[in-house]
């Protein structure tokens, strides 16, 4: 049953961005369909008819997907437009608000978010949320660039390029392991400074710092347990997927891929 509730902070100044943005939803309907398939075939719900929600559905791949595969798929979006086109493909897709999702507890079986977290404002309420909507045993999928990186090819951002920004990483990354052992009500992710360019280009506004090891933590400290923390958000051929996720190197690499369950009761 979807609920009236109220926001927990105004609507940032980049999700007003987005909110009436035709060309990012022009953008968002040319994506390739290996982009999402791994997050989507993820997110989907462990028995025949689970409800699922994607956050930031954008203009509704992931939700047609989802019923493709027999799932009760919901989506949200800030974005009027986008939400325009994903109506095409299921009338469970919603604009909300950016903050608070319009949901009771433990609403769904699982959900999710692919490329959303980096540029939300409260990023650690975010993933809380999803959480919340969230029934025990349900699953949580969250994907997110890797800005934190250390090792990798194809750096589009200006944070992950270069041998001293990679340094720069590995020495946080380490900060960030010491300050969660020590001092983990003090965590947060690190903010950064949007990119504008025009034309749009994706992923440079973002303006938060995600990265696997962040994202498992404050699962964890809102009651998951974390099943898989990966570095492939997209299907590659199992050999490599295994080795490029052997050991804790994958926190460095490429993306942040984290799968949970949440194990919090009433």
């Amino acid at each position: 049953m979807v609920k009236d509730v109220q926001p927990l902070q105004a609507m940032s100044e980049q999700q007003k961005y987005y909110t009436h943005n035709e060309d990012y939803a022009e953008f968002l309907a040319g994506w390739d369909e290996n982009f999402y398939a791994k997050y989507a075939d993820t997110l989907k719900p462990d028995q025949q008819g689970g409800s699922a929600l994607d956050v930031g559905c954008g203009v509704g791949q992931v939700v047609h997907r989802l019923k493709q595969a027999g799932a009760e798929a919901h989506g949200v979006d800030v974005s009027e437009p986008s939400i325009a086109k994903a109506r095409q493909f299921s009338d469970k897709c919603l604009v909300y608000d950016g903050t608070r999702l319009p949901f009771e507890d433990g609403y769904f079986a699982s959900a999710g978010a692919l490329n959303v977290l980096e540029h939300v404002d409260q990023p650690e309420a975010f993933i809380a949320e999803l959480v919340r909507v969230v029934r025990p045993g349900g699953k949580i999928v969250i994907s997110s660039p890797n800005f934190l990186r250390v090792a990798g090819f194809r750096d589009y951002h200006p944070r992950m390029r270069g041998l001293g920004n990679k340094w720069r990483n590995f020495q946080r990354l380490m900060e960030k392991r010491r300050q969660m052992r020590q001092q983990p009500e003090t965590v947060r992710f690190d903010k950064m400074t949007p990119i504008v360019k025009v034309p749009f280009t994706p992923d440079d506004d973002a303006i938060v710092a995600t990265n696997a090891l962040e994202i498992k933590f404050f699962l964890e400290r809102n009651g998951c347990q974390v099943e898989k923390a990966l570095c492939t958000d997209r299907y590659v051929a199992a050999p490599l997927d295994f080795l490029l996720n052997l050991t804790p190197l994958r926190y460095g690499m490429f993306c942040g891929f984290v799968v949970a369950r949440n194990t919090k009761f009433p």
